[in-house]
């Protein structure tokens, strides 16, 4: 099994060196006073310790135990609980939420940067404190002052962690059909009836006490998506002091048996007229759940980033051991009697692109991160504005991009591997399993290829992406006469361009035919996600660059960016070529044959 290293140079290099961390903090009136590179940078080492020492060694346990159901309890694998409290007692729980409910005050980026460690070295564990995050947000965003002094003390310590109940079994994606009843009673409560599934960390031993956040439908309300409201629905309710009460009427009827997180208990929930409490207005549960869903999304980009990421160090370390075969230009280390496989051309294809992805990926989620941060604290509504669209066009990118490449860099891993990958104990295999869900839930890949065209882009008349496509439009042109740059900024801009004139082809043609948008929607988003990451290739070039000139004893980190650069756009980048051709072809060719001429 791969033994997880935290890769604090280069977080170090992205937080620091390409996004300016300390001057972003710097720039928001909440973190002025309270947060340095000291401070950064001792946060990023304490959550390596314990990723490296605590999370990592159960990753292969927690697929090996699996989560076991019993009556409806379920019980964890070995050391999760465990590495749960040592969780707690380092204060991670703690880290960005409100100070006043017992948090740290500290930036959502940042705890974004302990979220990758902990998803890197073991993702089914880091998803029963990751649900508790967006919980807590929709908590300090719409619940009432009395449902922040009940609930959120708990949450933010780690106590209690939280859920997100949306999906039914006859709904899947399309929440407008949800079932699930809130009936209003006398003590101004709710008693909700329904069954959820696909719940991750529904049920499990870790804390006292799980808090549901589930939608639900007032009788009489709208049909569709404007007649769904939210419920806080706690397992245990929650006395007048603080303290727990009886256990509410909510059941884990069965726990599901996956394809991979085997760690995570992904539970169905039977809710029988339990006790539930409104959060925000009647018929907006939706509203108030994007703010659960936006923070998962960009969680779940960390779950794309994580698999680049663990692939890449699994097969890294083999690929320098493992002799097979000797250098076609010849030997290359005469002393054995092969060659490490690391010499080899179809190799390094595959390394470099796990190493493009992961360390792409890690600049774009952090990017959205610090744009997440000026969205809550920003000094002024215009800066909330511009940073809220830029999250907005980028997080559909970032969760559904990244999610498959961090799925095609799992398969590298075990191509690497060869015959070696696909033995459990190596545990490779295990990252292509445990990833493969993130390319599903909190909508698939095809689903956010519809929201970032259809509504993000088009549903805009452009505006969104104009926002973001004059970002690079203006690093291009300040860069345009950087000799050395040179290979990196004309291909951006005339990608940056062309983003532009495609976009403006699909609404032409959907203003016929609306299955236009449809058909384009994925490969749209998968050249916007090239781009998107060209352009933080390039700035991260441009970094290493400076740094080089400017004489750092980094020789080789620096030199490294720039080639991983290089290889992205003459190796990486083509591919968007590919998708311009079969966005060309339109709908026809996927519309033409009638469903019931499809055969087996």
């Amino acid at each position: 099994m791969p033994q997880y290293k935290a890769p604090l140079r280069d977080m170090q290099f992205v937080l620091h060196e390409l996004l300016n961390a300390e001057q972003h903090y710097a720039s928001l009136p909440a973190f002025q006073e309270n947060v340095s590179r000291e401070l950064i940078d001792q946060y990023l080492e304490a959550a390596a310790d314990f990723c490296e020492n605590e999370l990592s060694p159960l990753n292969q346990v927690g697929d090996r135990e699996g989560c076991t159901w019993n009556d409806g309890v379920v019980t964890t694998p070995t050391g999760f609980k465990e590495a749960y409290q040592k969780y707690i007692e380092l204060g991670f729980p703690s880290l960005s939420a409100e100070e006043q409910y017992g948090g740290q005050g500290l930036p959502n980026s940042l705890g974004i940067t302990v979220s990758e460690m902990v998803g890197t070295a073991n993702w089914a564990w880091g998803m029963y404190p990751g649900l508790s995050h967006g919980a807590v947000r929709t908590l300090e965003h719409h619940g009432s002052q009395e449902q922040k002094d009940t609930y959120l003390p708990k949450l933010v310590s780690g106590e209690w962690t939280g859920t997100m109940c949306l999906t039914e079994s006859h709904a899947g994606s399309d929440l407008g059909i949800i079932r699930t009843k809130a009936e209003p009673q006398a003590d101004g409560s709710y008693a909700i009836s329904g069954e959820k599934i696909f719940i991750s960390a529904g049920e499990h031993d870790m804390a006292e006490n799980i808090i549901h956040i589930v939608l639900a439908r007032l009788p009489g309300a709208p049909k569709g998506t404007k007649g769904i409201s939210l419920f806080i629905v706690p397992k245990f309710n929650v006395n007048a002091d603080g303290s727990i009460g009886e256990r509410n009427n909510v059941r884990c009827g069965s726990i599901e048996h996956k394809m991979g997180i085997h760690g995570n208990a992904t539970c169905v929930i039977n809710f029988d007229n339990a006790k539930g409490y409104l959060i925000g207005p009647e018929n907006r549960g939706l509203n108030c759940m994007f703010t659960f869903m936006n923070t998962a999304r960009i969680g779940t980009a960390v779950q794309g980033l994580s698999a680049s990421e663990a692939a890449f160090q699994g097969a890294l370390t083999y690929a320098k051991d493992r002799l097979a075969m000797r250098s076609l230009s010849g030997p290359k280390a005469p002393e054995k009697e092969a060659d490490p496989i690391i010499v080899h051309p179809a190799v390094r294809n595959m390394l470099l692109t796990q190493k493009s992805f992961a360390e792409a990926g890690r600049a774009l989620v952090y990017f959205l991160a610090q744009h997440a941060d000026v969205v809550e604290k920003g000094a002024n509504e215009e800066e909330r504005k511009f940073s809220d669209n830029i999250l907005s066009l980028l997080t559909p990118i970032a969760k559904a991009f990244l999610t498959e490449t961090g799925s095609e860099s799992a398969k590298h891993g075990v191509q690497v591997f060869g015959g070696h990958g696909f033995i459990s104990e190596h545990g490779m295999e295990q990252i292509v399993r445990d990833t493969r869900i993130s390319c599903l839930y909190e909508g698939t890949t095809e689903i956010q290829a519809l929201d970032l065209l259809g509504r993000k882009v088009l549903g805009t008349q452009g505006a969104m992406l104009k926002d973001f496509t004059k970002i690079i439009h203006k690093f291009a042109e300040a860069n345009k006469d950087n000799a050395g740059m040179k290979e990196f900024i004309e291909p951006l801009a005339t990608l940056n361009k062309e983003w532009g004139d495609l976009t403006m082809q699909i609404g032409m043609r959907a203003m016929q035919n609306p299955e236009e948008v449809g058909a384009a929607a994925v490969d749209y988003l998968y050249f916007s996600g090239y781009v998107t990451l060209a352009y933080l290739w390039a700035r991260m070039a441009l970094v290493a660059q400076e740094a080089l000139a400017a004489g750092t004893t980094e020789v080789d980190f620096y030199n490294a960016k720039i080639t991983t650069a290089r290889f992205y756009f003459k190796k990486i980048l083509p591919r968007v070529r590919s998708h311009v051709d079969v966005i060309a072809t339109g709908v026809e060719p996927l519309m033409s044959l009638d469903a019931e001429h499809f055969a087996f």
